[in-house]
């Protein structure tokens, strides 16, 4: 009998206390290969925490925490965090590098190009290939700077899977772009998770037009808490979202993607 696959992602009972406020209380969360998460609520949810928790970027006050069957604490995190893909829109780069150049610094983790480092060429036509899938192969000697926002955000995509993560993190991704951008961002990553079905992702937002249509699961936070977490249809609902942001909405979703609409009080409370 083959034994089950290690999740990606574990967190048990976790709680996040930091100068004495709570930021995360008795979060429980499993994330499975090929899984696509979406994490939702307010500004400060707690979103981010649970995020940085994700990628091995701070310990959790109570609970525990396993990324790739690695157990934080008991690990070193610099190594692991090499092993994980996170996405941050606030990317540092100052420098004017080529696009390709930007994608093969996800090798190294570093922001600007190692001295003596020599990619491949099998790495370097990986970056192309990633560049393509992402709608970014006619931009592979493009300067950073002349990049629009939403095309340095499907550039750093590619750059996190340079290391071939088995966890794709993502940060609030279409934060800033105008609607083209993001629908452009949002089909690049339909087709990403389409051509590496391995792959497990978990994407951070607040706004349900940004969810990509083949997100696979949600948790809702709320203060720090777990309102409801499960399979997308489970969670993303009208009554969910309406607790989740304390504000009453409809929820809908057309051709996979979703779309939250104010209600007039007094709001009657729906199953869907």
């Amino acid at each position: 009998m083959t034994a089950p696959a290690v999740p990606v992602l574990r967190l048990r009972e976790v709680d996040v206390v930091r100068d004495g406020t709570p930021l995360l209380r008795s979060i429980s969360l499993t994330v499975h290969q090929g899984e696509h998460w979406a994490l939702l609520g307010s500004n400060g949810a707690g979103k981010s925490t649970l995020l940085s928790l994700a990628g091995a970027l701070v310990h959790p006050t109570r609970g525990t925490v396993e990324v790739l069957g690695r157990t934080l604490g008991r690990v070193d995190l610099r190594e692991l965090r090499s092993f994980v893909g996170h996405v941050d829109p606030r990317h540092p780069l100052r420098s004017p590098l080529r696009v390709r150049d930007v994608v093969l610094t996800g090798l190294t983790n570093t922001v600007e190009p190692v001295p003596r480092h020599r990619p491949t060429p099998d790495q370097r036509d990986r970056a192309d290939r990633l560049l393509t899938t992402l709608g970014m192969g006619g931009k592979l000697d493009a300067r950073w700077p002349t990049l629009s926002q939403g095309q340095r955000g499907r550039v750093l995509i590619a750059r996190a899977l340079m290391p071939l993560p088995r966890l794709l993190l993502l940060d609030e991704p279409a934060t800033g772009l105008d609607l083209a951008a993001r629908e452009q961002l949002l089909e690049s990553l339909d087709t990403l998770r389409r051509d590496h079905p391995e792959l497990a992702t978990v994407l951070v937002t607040h706004h349900l037009e940004e969810l990509p249509a083949s997100t696979t699961h949600a948790m809702l936070l709320r203060t720090g808490e777990c309102l409801a977490s499960g399979a997308v249809d489970e969670v993303v609902t009208t009554d969910h979202i309406t607790k989740c942001f304390d504000h009453p909405v409809h929820i809908s979703r057309t051709d996979g993607r979703w779309a939250a609409r104010a209600l007039r009080p007094p709001y009657q409370g729906a199953g869907s």
